[in-house]
């Protein structure tokens, strides 16, 4: 413990004394009352650095808010420091005592009052208290200010505002690097990635060099599009002008490799980088593992244990999930054990999704169905993976009773109507398809949409079912029409369980003809390079049908197909895919 020299009084030794006492609250109290009895509590430079360093500790927050109220004269120095202090630590409430203090002490906001107040509501998404800040910005006079424009731009981003940050940013006279991280990563996190890799665009055509943050949310970005051309892009830019490549860059460059298809090339990333977190860890063997490849995914845990991170609760959720796309059920056992056991973490939902997940995939309902029942309060997700799980394996019975298990905790949710609706199909009790209808009619409850992109010459295009939106529509309509003719002359029959049976059958032949998958596919095959591989990602699940028709386009037109559903990667080449009708 430091001990303050009480015979010590000039400003130089009590500056020192507080140097040595830094954040810890005891010391500080023994310095301040030092300050006292040697009268240089009058100081204003040192009674803001005894402020300033009682505020950078949780511990000591509410001593720096006492000394506040107690310092003659304050300055906007000292609650532009406290402010922007007490916002790092995501104190919002310190932040904004500070604040009031200093409208309270008559002393004129800045425009670093307003960026750290504004960056403190980003911290916690306090949405109404930071359009108060704008609010007050604006009476201000800072609401044009650079700095003010790229934290609000961060902050309605955070708060998924994407509109309003966007509002803001184009109204910018000057954009900073900063303001434009920003706005690509509101796009990014709020689930608009084509818009951030268009802004990004716009970025490059401004003259505007980018910095790694700009990459991390572009490489994001591609991750969620697969667009893996302009992430392979981005990663030789990043070597080419020498970006170090730090554990947060690396990771989303592992990240969207393996979201993209090439998971071999995110392995390379993971071997050349010196510095590896649980987060790398974690995407290395995710990316493993919703490619299906278990032993790989295995293989980095197994790694992990001996010379990296302990692994965490998200570790976890990501080999169990590998192990239950690969059909490694007692490896998954294993590790589930391993997790609470050895590392002592307690089983979420998660966990408990890929542990039914795991057994009923590997046709396991009965053990499936019993742990699930084991559970306190088994969650909509546990009993989907139920429910798919009995679906997979055609099992009826329990299909129906844990379809109504999910209807009675989420009844508004469609989809559970939709995969009852063909599990019934399936068992051939029409009757019982028509009363889903009927409910779905009444309720007014329709299937989420689905909706598939493909990237070529580093641009990414949407389709949805029946789209004639694109430039070539009657082209792709066309030429697919050519690809279904030819996979039906080898074998091809549609399975129709895959359309909600409301349909009539030419009417549910059309529709599966023209799902979002196949018309991306088309325009890959029309207007990709030859020989390149066809890279398609779906929003939803991949029905049965375009599952099967994919697997014949592959080896009727000799290309290489990756599609990237909901749940995992399809690899499909000569008439095969990698999940071997596993998903």
């Amino acid at each position: 413990m430091d001990k303050t020299n009480h015979s010590q009084s000039s400003p130089l030794s009590a500056y020192q004394a507080l140097q040595r006492a830094g954040p810890r609250l005891k010391q500080l109290k023994q310095v301040h009352a030092h300050l006292i009895t040697t009268g240089a509590h009058r100081s204003l430079s040192l009674l803001t650095k005894l402020a300033i360093l009682a505020c950078s500790s949780r511990s000591s927050i509410a001593y720096a808010k006492k000394l506040s109220l107690s310092i003659p004269n304050p300055d906007s120095y000292l609650f532009n420091s406290l402010i922007r202090i007490s916002s790092k630590l995501g104190l919002l409430c310190d932040a904004v005592f500070f604040y009031q203090r200093m409208i309270f002490s008559l002393i004129p906001p800045s425009n670093y009052t307003f960026t750290s107040l504004i960056k403190s509501c980003s911290v916690v998404s306090a949405f109404k208290l930071g359009k108060s800040v704008h609010s007050y910005a604006v009476v201000n006079g800072f609401v044009s200010d650079c700095f003010v424009q790229a934290s609000l731009v961060a902050f309605y981003g955070k708060c998924g505002e994407v509109k309003v940050a966007r509002k803001v940013f184009d109204k910018m006279l000057q954009r900073s690097i900063v303001a434009w991280n920003a706005m690509i990563s509101g796009y990014e996190q709020n689930g608009f990635p084509k818009d951030a890799v268009d802004l990004f665009n716009l970025m490059r055509n401004s003259g505007v060099d980018p910095d790694s943050a700009t990459f991390v949310g572009v490489l994001s970005a591609c991750a969620q599009l697969g667009a893996l051309e302009l992430g392979s892009w981005v990663h030789e830019y990043i070597v080419d002008h020498g970006f170090e490549l730090n554990v947060v860059l690396g990771t989303a460059l592992i990240n969207m490799y393996g979201r993209c298809g090439n998971v071999r090339k995110g392995r390379e990333v993971f071997d050349v980088m010196r510095e590896k977190n649980v987060v790398a860890w974690t995407a290395m063997i995710s990316g493993y593992g919703i490619h299906g490849y278990g032993k790989e995914a295995m293989e980095i845990y197994n790694l992990m244990q001996c010379n990296g991170p302990s692994p965490n609760d998200v570790t976890f959720v990501a080999m169990l999930s590998a192990c239950a796309h690969a059909g490694m059920v007692s490896e998954g056992g294993a590790v589930f054990s391993s997790m609470i056991s050895d590392y002592g973490v307690v089983p979420g939902t998660e966990h408990h999704v890929c542990m039914v997940d795991l057994l009923g995939r590997a046709g396991l309902l009965n053990e499936a169905y019993d742990y699930t029942r084991g559970l306190k309060r088994p969650s909509p997700a546990i009993w989907t993976a139920m429910l798919g799980a009995c679906k997979m394996h055609k099992n009826f019975d329990l299909a129906v009773e844990a379809a109504e298990k999910l209807l009675a905790i989420e009844p508004d949710n469609p989809g559970h109507y939709v995969m009852l609706s063909n599990v019934y199909a399936l068992a051939g009790k029409m009757e019982r398809v028509e009363k889903i209808r009927n409910v779905m009619i009444r309720k007014r409850l329709k299937k989420h949409v689905g909706y598939s992109t493909i990237e070529v010459d580093q641009r990414t295009y949407l389709f949805s079912m029946g789209d004639k939106s694109n430039s070539v529509t009657s082209e792709i309509y066309e030429y697919l029409d050519d690809l279904m003719r030819k996979i039906s002359e080898v074998g091809y029959v549609s399975a129709q369980e895959s359309v909600l049976h409301e349909l009539e059958e030419e009417e549910r032949e059309y529709a599966l003809r023209y799902h979002s998958e196949k018309l991306a596919l088309a325009f890959g095959l029309l207007k990709a390079k030859k020989e390149s591989v066809i890279r398609i990602v779906k929003n939803l699940r991949m029905c049965e049908d375009c599952h099967l028709a994919i697997k014949f386009i592959s080896s009727v037109t000799n290309r290489e197909i990756i599609v990237r559903d909901k749940l995992r990667f399809h690899h499909f080449k000569d008439g095969s895919c990698s999940c071997a009708d596993y998903w």
